[in-house]
């Protein structure tokens, strides 16, 4: 009974305290700035280099009527395609409003999944205009310098990668914020470990809204794609003896439409997706893991806000980065096929290796002192466990593509060999080509399988297993917060 009686009281007096250290959160030297901080840079940066792209010559008045008979088939593909998704929003928030009256989810779930579905149609939407604009200017740029073509296509792409990280930030920091503040009209209680769990489960709910968005965008837009593709390829090289991607093939539009619905609108969309999600489940399972942990009620509720921090500041340091690491692509003028992935590596290497030095101290701002700190002990962690984690998950990412361009790339032997099958018949070009697939599949699963078991011990899943979990998480989230780049 004296136990019960204490208990109560302990948690009776650090409810204010734990109220002060919500409100610390969002203090002007708080590493939570990093995420909105991080966003803004994004659209800023995106906004200059669409500009000075933009800026660019189309080249002569072919390399225009092209690159327009292009823009004009993708954006009037797009429009059809956001009025569908539309109609399939307007019900699931029907959906919602009725699980809302069943008291089965959250009110705000009604505009936090067709908003998430928003931001990624959005990303789509500005990432296909510019991939769509920046095609004629980039061959045009080619023909002036090698550089110069490099830089114009590398920046266009980059303001894809940047609008998407800065959307996803965006939304997440904006929610993080709002139910922080204002949680208790939406029944959270803000500064409980509860209250916690309560806002990071609502918040996951909202990743619905992007990955709808990304089923239609990456399932349609490749659908039609790959049909287009074939199709111009059947009616160009087979039917009028026309090499492929010729502009006297009318298919050909289709087929360069095809790619950008496909491969830049939908890769946007579903890029959104696992990015915003992967924030959304760190912050959940960091909630989740502090509460049931036999922690002390102040400590559940330092450790519980500063885990769920956590992927915001990773996220808005990892734009950052990538920024940087944009300016440092470069190719020589003559440079071969090798040397010009080896521009696009040392960008990335770049981002990564700054990411990974600066996720030290953020998690040490974070979780490096105070009763924080004491809780990750007692769970059997610390900050700089939580750190390697995230370089796990870096090393992970840059040795998976690592693995793809091997595989995928005329400078390496594998797809060669396929090449060389050809000589004696396209039965054993198909036959090389699905050995070289299933070999290839190796190197991503081997990784991805040591990158989760280093990032659960690294954050203690021996003695808390949740807190495994959040390892596991916390290092997807380092080994897309160079997305902005890649």
């Amino acid at each position: 009974m004296i136990d019960l009686v204490s208990q109560a009281l302990t948690f009776a007096t650090a409810a204010p305290a734990s109220a002060a250290a919500s409100e610390a959160v969002f203090s002007p030297i708080s590493p939570y700035l990093l995420g909105p901080i991080g966003a803004i840079a994004a659209f800023i940066m995106a906004f200059i280099f669409s500009r000075s792209v933009m800026s660019k010559s189309e080249g002569d008045a072919e390399m225009v009527r092209i690159a327009q008979a292009v823009r004009d088939g993708a954006m009037a593909y797009l429009k059809r395609q956001y009025k569908v998704v539309a109609a399939v929003f307007v019900v699931l928030i029907v959906l919602l409003a009725i699980l809302w009256q069943l008291k089965l989810q959250a009110a705000m779930s009604m505009v936090g999944v067709p908003l998430a579905g928003l931001f990624s149609g959005l990303c789509g939407w500005f990432g296909m205009k510019m991939a769509t604009n920046a095609s004629a200017r980039t061959a045009n740029a080619a023909k002036s310098s090698l550089n110069e073509g490099l830089t114009v296509a590398f920046r266009s792409g980059a303001v894809m990668g940047l609008i998407v990280v800065g959307f996803a930030l965006f939304d997440v920091s904006f929610w993080f914020f709002v139910f922080n503040t204002f949680g208790e009209k939406f029944g959270i209680e803000i500064g409980t470990p509860q209250g916690l769990v309560a806002l990071t489960t609502v918040m996951l709910s909202f990743g619905m809204g992007a990955s709808t968005q990304a089923l239609f965008a990456r399932v349609g837009g490749g659908i039609y794609t790959k049909a287009a593709d074939v199709g111009a390829d059947l009616v160009g090289k087979v039917e009028a003896g026309i090499p492929e991607d010729d502009a006297r093939n009318p298919a050909t539009i289709a087929d360069n439409v095809g790619d950008n619905v496909g491969d830049v609108a939908g890769m946007g969309a579903d890029l959104y997706e696992s990015y915003y999600g992967s924030m959304l489940a760190t912050m959940a399972l960091g909630a989740a893991a502090v509460t049931g942990a036999g922690l002390m009620y102040d400590q559940s509720v330092a450790l519980g806000i500063k885990l769920a921090l956590a992927p915001i500041a990773i996220a808005g340091l990892g734009i950052l980065c990538s920024i940087l690491g944009i300016f440092t692509v470069k190719a020589k003028e003559n440079a071969n096929f090798a040397q010009l992935l080896k521009g696009l590596h040392t960008g990335v290497y770049v981002a990564s290796a700054l990411i990974g030095i600066a996720c030290f101290g953020v998690l040490w701002l974070l979780l490096g002192s105070g009763i924080q700190a004491e809780a990750l002990n007692q769970l059997g962690t610390t900050w700089w466990r939580l750190a390697l984690a995230i370089v796990s998950g870096l090393i992970a990412g840059n040795v998976i593509a690592y693995a793809t361009e091997y595989y995928t790339s005329y400078e390496h032997r594998p797809t060669r060999r396929i090449a060389e099958q050809a000589l004696t018949g396209p039965a054993t070009v198909i036959i090389a080509g699905i050995a070289e697939g299933m070999k290839s599949t190796w190197a991503a699963l081997i990784t991805v399988v040591i990158a989760i078991i280093a990032a659960f011990s690294f954050a203690g899943g021996g003695e808390s297993f949740l807190m495994g979990l959040y390892g596991v998480g916390i290092a997807a989230v380092g080994m897309l917060a160079t997305l902005g780049i890649t």
